[in-house]
């Protein structure tokens, strides 16, 4: 396995989401009906298991619970990478390109929590 040349610490989570529509910067609406599986965060990104194709460049919106009511966080998710699994699904790869101020505190005390248990 090769070196992980991220700028933040991936950690691991599990949520579930569900996304009722994309856009790219072009206003471009996609509908979609998406359950998703985030399975890390860190202080610039997400990655998450969908069962559905989406495009790359896409936007949507999420709110993060990282925990607790301290930690609930909305974001603009931009999808920038994939990976088809074994099993079928992809593996998206995500950076949070429109965040609350307050980020890096909401992560670090997720990541604390963690640390803690």
């Amino acid at each position: 396995m090769g070196i992980d040349k991220r700028k933040y610490k991936r950690l691991p989570i599990h949520l579930e989401l569900s996304v009722s529509h994309l856009y790219n910067q072009k206003d471009l609406d996609k509908p979609v009906s998406s359950q998703i599986e985030v399975v890390d965060v860190s202080k610039s990104g997400i990655g998450f298991i969908c069962p559905d194709t989406l495009p790359l460049g896409y936007y949507f919106n999420a709110t993060l619970n990282l925990g607790s009511e301290d930690n609930i966080m909305k974001v603009v998710i931009k999808i920038i990478r994939s990976m088809l699994l074994e099993d079928g699904r992809t593996h998206y790869g995500c950076e949070i390109v429109a965040l609350p101020f307050i980020l890096e505190e909401i992560v670090d005390n997720y990541e604390e929590s963690l640390d803690e248990n």
